[in-house]
């Protein structure tokens, strides 16, 4: 009697590879590259306040900050997978509810795009870390960076387009996009993989780390450096297409500028080589006076918009070249044997920076024009400046220890880093 087998790979699903992630990176990418210039339009468009619009991006963002502290805790009790495709359905439920248009329409669907980033996030990560050797991770990295470009450069200018052509069109390419990221996810098959099981042992509480987080002077000033990039993240994605509405320079200027901003990670590995030629804390202090200068100057030049909008853009490439080099002063400073909990203490810049911009920009507009952010945002940027001056003079050159690749942050902001400042881009 002939004996029918079961084909292997529906027994035994194969390990992810590195495209694989890379993949799954693009497709959210595109979800969130196509949000992260629509929303503040929409939010603004809703209330028509921009003291207002800071009001509920506080409040989102201490709700994506309590998402991220949750997420570990659920872990406990549901499969990674489940959890990764609640975050996935989250995005999806955010953006078709955003179609209504109705102020609280959006903001709920920008409170549910938020937490959905920080989950799958924080889901990704670890399941990179599970399947992905540590030799491959840097090889890891530089895929999702490439294979998430597009999405990221495209994206933005995209959103404001279709947000003019047909507003329900932007929220629906995102829904598409998550929902086929999903797909994807579900093919991988992840959540069969022998490493995601229960662990024998509660997790590490980051929280109980605090004390020696901030016994350590390198420590605490490697995170103010990414707190302050990613704030200037959030004045630029966030404020910039508002001030362009009120100026009268459109709705689509936003998403334009964001674009030709993103498109600058396409120089990454040269700004790579900048800063192995001159040092890291070369490459971080001219980044922050640059990006502070530029900021500050569009400030000051609020009047003539055209100049104040070039000059934010031109502030925003060096907010790349602190993407690239202004993690590494923390990376650097951590002990081996603290990695993981260090790690978890860094991570907690983003929701961090989602809280104190919008907190900020909130009291600013009591008192000052809009453009007056920009001159917070560029007083935070040089006083990081003056802050790294504390920096070792040859870090990172030959003869330190190795140099890691850090993870762009503005590529996750959605308004959050540009991409993760936000959190629903």
């Amino acid at each position: 009697m002939h004996e029918r087998r079961i084909p292997e790979w529906l027994r035994h699903a194969p390990a992810p590879s590195v495209r694989g992630f890379a993949m799954l990176a693009a497709a959210e990418a595109v979800a969130r590259g196509i949000l992260i210039s629509v929303f503040p339009l929409r939010m603004y468009q809703a209330l028509q306040d921009a003291a207002l619009v800071s009001q509920v991006y506080f409040l989102i963002g201490i709700a994506s900050l309590l998402t991220g502290l949750l997420v570990p805790f659920l872990a406990r009790f549901l499969p990674r997978r489940w959890v990764y495709v609640s975050g996935a359905c989250c995005f999806i439920a955010g953006s078709l509810l955003a179609i209504d248009g109705s102020a609280m329409a959006t903001i709920i669907g920008l409170t549910l795009t938020s937490a959905a980033t920080v989950t799958t996030f924080v889901c990704f990560n670890a399941y990179v870390l599970d399947y992905i050797a540590k030799i491959e991770l840097g090889r890891c990295e530089t895929s999702r960076m490439f294979y998430s470009a597009a999405g990221w450069t495209v994206g933005p200018v995209l959103g404001v387009v279709l947000l003019k052509w047909w507003e329900p069109a932007p929220f629906l390419v995102a829904a598409v996009a998550s929902s086929t990221m999903l797909l994807m996810f579900l093919a991988m098959r992840m959540g069969n993989g022998k490493l995601i099981t229960k662990s024998r042992r509660a997790p590490t509480n980051p929280l109980g780390f605090l004390p020696r987080f901030f016994a350590q002077p390198r420590l605490v000033a490697g995170w103010l450096f990414a707190v302050i990039r990613s704030c200037g993240w959030w004045v630029y994605v966030v404020y910039l297409p508002i001030f362009a509405i009120q100026s009268g320079l459109g709705e689509q200027l936003g998403g334009i500028a964001l674009s030709i901003s993103n498109a600058a990670l396409f120089v990454t590995p040269f700004m790579l080589r900048f800063m192995q030629r001159f040092s890291i804390r070369h490459a971080v202090r001219t980044g922050f006076l640059m990006s502070g200068l530029l900021f500050g100057v569009a400030a000051l030049l609020s009047g003539l918009p055209w100049l104040t909008v070039l000059c934010l853009m031109s502030g925003s490439f060096f907010l790349i070249l602190l993407d690239v080099s202004a993690g590494l002063p923390f990376l650097l400073a951590v002990k081996p044997s603290e990695r993981t909990e260090m790690s978890a203490v860094y991570s907690s810049f983003r929701d961090v920076s989602g809280i104190l911009t919008p907190g900020v920009a909130w009291l600013v507009l009591l008192v000052a024009p809009l453009a007056a952010i920009f001159g917070a945002g560029a007083t935070a940027l040089v006083g990081a400046w003056a802050l790294s001056s504390k920096l070792p003079t040859r870090l990172g050159k030959t003869g330190s220890r190795p140099v890691p690749l850090p993870e762009p942050a503005h590529t996750d902001m959605v308004p959050p880093s540009a991409k993760e400042a936000t959190g629903s881009a």
